[in-house]
């Protein structure tokens, strides 16, 4: 059935979330698609199911076709979300090293888990029956249909940005769409992963040699803004301007890392003014993170119209701080929300970011009007979608197909009515309600569960290997040395 040409969704609501009007709700609404675009959408009636129906025949999926030729599904029919910023490594790193700051939590958690796939990597081949690396970018793919994103930008920092064939393999077969932000770092880190600036460019001129691939792409992703140099940057910003792409890094994500950094690493700037003073800022730049500003940089990112990708959930359980969101936004900085890795935000909730996004700033601003439910919804669709130049974050005729079904059969989303319905999916929902995910026309996830990828891999093999690597890492770490030098961490 995924080879039929047409696919048809009608449900007791449709939030389209597009151009000109995306404040509008829909009773009874549908969606058409052809391929991997949207054909038709907006409200049902029997005449444009008899015209459909008479149109395409056989050719013809229905979502949830029964007795009843075109059933209206008790569900939300909406966008898929967009996820602007995350790391596909860290799943099985859930519950390592919390209650540290980001640095220490680095060198905890991320650097030594990385180190162990690496170093032990032909006995895990055998204990997984699969690279490690594979196990864990499988997984993460699971986990972002799973919450309903359907598209992301993931960035592939420390010893994860040698392995690029990989999580192509994986974005391939699980039907996502990615930009992998390829890491670098030339200082300030885990002396194992520091590279020279010509040999990032030279990873950058592999990558676009990997073959086969239609729903993966590249771009510069150095890591952090004080783990690389101005000789890593500039060479890097370079080659994304080249070759059209996006540039990715963190920056000013932890307090004491940035006032280190503005004390001894780049005197008297931070971070945002060195990568001004260094021409590395322009609106092809997503910053992720940008927590601890100082008194010029919104004005700054403003200007030079620089994205930011907001991660409240990593944020807040890092200690990190929250950035100024409402100050960036009324300078009228472009900002999404998103995840981060799941080793720091613990899962890929997205709906889950969103309200934490706006409850930190109504209660810090004492106003209850801040970042209501419609510009959250935009901020995990439409908006990071512009961000990342995808065809996607709304449902209209020409973009891509990737829409999701969120299950109003659940007591916390009773009632739901045509007025509460953006408020409820941000207010009263869980994450767990996403019921079907399509992407590109193909269905990822159908009745609660998400089916198996391309290449066969199921979500219980999936699921199953993680878990066994998860506990031979919990092994290591036990006599593993302590591994230090990232950041302030030293």
């Amino acid at each position: 059935m995924q080879n039929q040409k047409y696919t048809l969704c009608r449900a007791k609501f449709l939030l389209p979330l597009a151009a000109p009007d995306r404040s509008k709700r829909i009773h009874d609404g549908y969606i058409l698609t052809e391929g991997e675009l949207i054909k038709e959408v907006g409200q049902y009636t029997n005449e444009i199911g008899q015209r459909i129906k008479s149109a395409y025949g056989s050719q013809l999926r229905v979502i949830g076709a029964g007795s009843d030729d075109f059933p209206c599904l008790e569900c939300v029919l909406m966008p898929a979300f967009v996820k602007a910023h995350g790391h596909d490594h860290e799943q099985p790193i859930i519950g390592i090293a919390k209650d540290e700051p980001l640095t220490a939590w680095l060198d905890h958690a991320v650097n030594p888990f990385t180190s162990f796939i690496i170093k032990e990597n032909d006995r895990l081949c055998n204990e997984l029956g699969s690279s490690p690396h594979l196990v864990t970018y499988r997984m993460a793919r699971l986990c972002d249909i799973h919450y309903g994103i359907t598209t992301c930008m993931v960035h592939h920092c420390n010893f994860n940005k040698y392995r690029l064939k990989e999580i192509a393999q994986a974005n391939e077969s699980a039907g996502t769409t990615m930009i992998v932000a390829v890491g670098g770092q030339d200082r300030y880190y885990v002396a194992e992963v520091l590279d020279e600036p010509a040999a990032a460019v030279a990873r950058m001129n592999e990558a676009l040699k990997l073959g086969g691939l239609k729903h993966t792409t590249f771009c510069p992703g150095p890591d952090q803004v004080f783990s690389n140099s101005r000789n890593m940057l500039i060479p890097l910003k370079s080659w994304a301007r080249q070759h059209g792409t996006l540039f990715h890094t963190h920056s000013a994500e932890e307090p004491k890392t940035t006032e280190w950094f503005s004390r001894e690493i780049e005197p008297g700037l931070t971070e945002v003014e060195f990568l001004e003073s260094i021409g590395v800022l322009d609106g092809e730049t997503v910053l992720a993170h940008q927590v601890n500003c100082g008194p010029r940089d919104v004005e700054i990112l403003a200007r030079t119209q620089t994205k930011i990708v907001h991660n409240p959930l990593a944020n807040t359980i890092l200690g990190s701080g929250m950035p100024p969101v409402i100050e960036m936004l009324k300078a009228g900085v472009p900002v999404a929300i998103s995840t981060d890795g799941s080793g720091s935000a613990d899962n890929q909730n997205i709906i889950a970011a969103a309200r934490l996004a706006s409850q930190y700033q109504k209660a810090k601003y004492q106003d209850a009007t801040l970042l209501k439910s419609q510009q959250l919804l935009e901020m995990i669709t439409s908006v990071p979608a512009k961000i990342l130049r995808a065809n996607q974050g709304e449902l209209s005729p020409g973009r891509q197909a990737d829409w999701i079904l969120l299950d109003l059969n659940r007591p916390n989303l009773v009632p739901t009515r045509l007025d509460n319905l953006m408020e409820n999916i941000i207010w009263a929902a869980d994450g767990s309600e996403v019921d079907t995910v399509v992407a590109r026309g193909r269905v990822l996830k159908e009745n609660g569960h998400v089916v198996p990828f391309a290449d066969g891999t199921t979500p219980a093999q999936i699921m199953g290997a993680v878990q066994k690597l998860s506990e031979l890492f919990a092994e290591y770490k036990q006599t593993a040395p302590e591994l230090r030098g990232t950041g302030a961490h030293q």
